[in-house]
């Protein structure tokens, strides 16, 4: 149902459903700035890249759900061929098993125990869950929420880290004493390695790759100490953001996972990997979530992929509500609107109120506030009150957090002819 206080949308759209809104056939023109849109036809174009990228070097797909934190989405992606998705939280855990996700890993230790004995309840409900841990400490929790009464342990993947870093074991040492740890205990199940490169490079320097594929490659080392822990069952090693999946990819493919077609609805259990370090058993999972609708700022710098499979599918819509100083517009969207941690929205055009399309040559957004973007012209800029000025964001990660309801519309390339083809519901 849709509510008074959902941005963007029209007045007269409370009251209804989303499917009799979209019955209608309301035009992205219907909507009230300030918006975020995503356009459908990009958005499938980078769930399909990536998809096929992945299928294609024998790997596997969990994208990470935090950056939409929109179950409507994280279905696409698995009806694409992404085996799980992966979350941040347990709250976050939640979301995805209420929304059905079958395979779910969480890039945290469980420390919580009611939070463990949740997670417990919903793997012994069918629900496949992953967590990570890095330290004996997190195996103690576990062990001392769940005492004799876990119906089956929970998995767990040993988080490896650098000093310095974020989370992470921080040697090969420490992390086969987690792993130890971990197979000797009733209470957790030992079922691979994880982590992230991204926390320990920068950059697409060459210094930046090498630290990447440095890491990487110890990922690879720990998997390889760990295999007598191993049980019978399958295995996962998993890295992989949005920034590095080329260099995590070739590391990955490279220890061995054969190739192989990208599953369809098919989040259950498989053996993809063959080889001196995968092994028949092992599964080489990446994580990148960015990816599905990429930016015009962080990811189009750092992404391997930009122009080059992935395009940037999120555009911000204002309107310039001021300009009494020649050189600046402002615009009605600011920090509650807009992401700003990676780069301040870039505005592309703006269109005026006649329907044409403005160039806006060298203007910049030079400062956000909380419902106000300031943006500097051309002192000559024909702008006026009452534009629609189109922005390109950057950080997709902080982008959706900020709406509840975000429209989809057919094409983002005439937006003053765009239908709303769908309203994304997120749920932070």
């Amino acid at each position: 149902m849709l509510e008074p206080g959902d941005k963007g949308l029209p007045a007269d759209a409370a009251g209804l459903t989303v499917a009799e809104f979209l019955a209608r056939k309301p035009s992205l023109t219907d909507l009230w700035t300030p918006l975020l849109v995503i356009d459908d036809g990009a958005l499938d174009d980078n769930i399909a890249f990536l998809a096929g990228w992945v299928a294609e070097r024998g790997l596997e797909l969990m994208p990470h759900g935090k950056t939409t934190m929109a179950p409507q989405l994280w279905w696409r992606q698995l009806d694409a061929g992404a085996t799980g998705i992966t979350v941040a939280t347990p709250s976050q855990l939640r979301v995805a098993v209420d929304a059905g996700i079958p395979a779910v890993m969480l890039a945290n230790q469980l420390v919580q125990p009611d939070a463990i004995r949740w997670t417990a309840a919903a793997m012994a409900a069918g629900t496949r869950v992953w967590s990570w841990v890095d330290d004996v400490a997190g195996i103690d929790a576990i062990e001392h929420a769940l005492g004799d009464s876990a119906a089956q342990p929970l998995e767990v993947l040993v988080d490896v880290g650098r000093p310095g870093g974020r989370t992470g074991a921080r040697s090969l040492e420490a992390a086969v004493a987690v792993a130890q740890r971990a197979a000797a205990s009733p209470a957790v199940r030992l079922a691979g390695v994880t982590g992230y490169e991204g926390a320990v490079a920068h950059g697409r320097d060459a210094e930046a790759l090498a630290s990447a594929r440095a890491y990487v490659d110890e990922l690879l080392a720990v998997h390889q100490a760990l295999t007598p822990l191993y049980d019978d069952r399958d295995v996962v090693v998993s890295a992989g953001g949005s920034a590095y999946p080329d260099v995590v990819g070739a590391a990955f493919a490279a220890a061995g996972p054969t190739r192989r077609e990208a599953p369809r609805n098919a989040p259950a259990v498989r053996g993809a990997g063959v080889g001196p370090v995968g092994g028949d058993r092992t599964r080489f999972v990446l994580r990148s979530g960015a990816y599905l609708v990429h930016d015009h700022g962080y990811y189009r710098q750092n992404s391997p992929f930009d122009g080059a499979g992935l395009r940037p599918a999120a555009r911000g819509l204002a309107r310039v509500v001021s300009r009494l100083d020649a050189s600046t517009a402002i615009v009605d969207a600011g920090k509650r609107d807009f992401p700003f941690d990676e780069g301040l929205p870039e505005p592309l055009y703006a269109i005026g109120a006649a329907g044409e399309r403005m160039p806006l040559p060298g203007a910049v957004t030079t400062k956000l506030s909380d419902q106000h973007g300031f943006v500097r012209i051309a002192g000559d800029s024909p702008l006026g009150v009452g534009d629609l000025v189109v922005f390109g964001l950057s950080h997709p990660c902080t982008m959706f957090d900020k709406w509840r309801l975000v429209p989809v519309v057919d094409t983002l390339d005439d937006p003053l002819n765009a239908i709303v083809t769908d309203l994304v519901e997120t749920r932070f």
